[in-house]
């Protein structure tokens, strides 16, 4: 019942050892799972360089853009339509910093307006957008 080393007749064994093979395949695999690099789930975001001398302080300017009950635009005060709108935002968008862009629509202006106004302004590839006046609507819901 022990290990059998050959036949009683003296003749070698035919049988060939398979012990010193799977060791060093179990090594092999060992050695292949370490080496494969560890699969990370990260998503990868491109961060702002800090340089050495700092940016000056510049206050960029913002610009208001109101649209009344009547579907009327303004802006910063002064009435405008749809053209002179795009013209304003390109013109905005040439400078550097680019200017905030408040945009506060009347509660009873249409929705149609304000939507074909967002969509001059999305057009326009604004990225400093900001929506005014959303604090006269928390109790409504």
């Amino acid at each position: 019942m022990a290990m059998s080393a050959g036949r009683d007749d003296g003749e070698p064994m035919m049988e060939m050892n398979t012990t010193p093979l799977i060791d060093v395949m179990l090594v092999l695999l060992i050695m292949f799972i370490i080496t494969i690099p560890i699969q990370t789930h990260a998503v990868k975001v491109d961060l702002p360089q800090n340089s050495n001398n700092p940016a000056p302080v510049v206050e960029p300017q913002k610009n208001k853009l109101y649209i009344d009950a009547n579907g009327t635009l303004f802006w910063n005060s002064v009435q405008i339509d749809d053209l002179t709108l795009r013209q304003y935002l390109d013109a905005s968008l040439q400078q550097d910093p680019e200017p905030e862009l408040h945009f506060q629509p009347d509660p009873n202006a249409r929705y149609e307006v304000v939507d074909r106004v967002l969509a001059i302004v999305k057009r326009a590839n604004v990225t400093k957008l900001g929506f005014v006046g959303n604090e006269q609507y928390r109790n409504d819901f």
